[in-house]
């Protein structure tokens, strides 16, 4: 697994909102915290992209509810989402305004 993630390093997709913009967008991090994640480095990986583990959690979630059909399941999965958009529209800001 170490190799695979060691491997990924060489084709993430760059930031094109990044490159025309020169600002962070709100999912730069995702695929290095992803990456980080493989490599076992799960502290580094939150501070890379806090939402990280919610959104592992919501699709995780999500595939559930979809396999088995929670009675509430829609609910959950709407909170979970609320708590991802929440998440990561503050460390975005955060990331851009109060840090420099």
């Amino acid at each position: 697994m170490l190799l695979f993630a060691k491997g990924l390093d060489d084709y993430m997709l760059p930031c094109l909102w990044k490159q025309t913009f020169n600002i962070d967008c709100m999912g730069c991090g995702m695929q290095r915290s992803i990456s980080l994640i493989l490599k076992g480095e799960f502290v580094a990986a939150f501070f890379m992209y806090p939402a990280i583990y919610s959104l592992i959690a919501l699709f995780s979630y999500l595939l559930l509810h979809l396999k088995f059909q929670f009675k509430n399941g829609h609910r959950i999965i709407f909170g979970l989402f609320l708590l991802n958009i929440s998440i990561i529209v503050i460390s975005f800001i955060i990331k851009t305004f109060l840090t420099n």
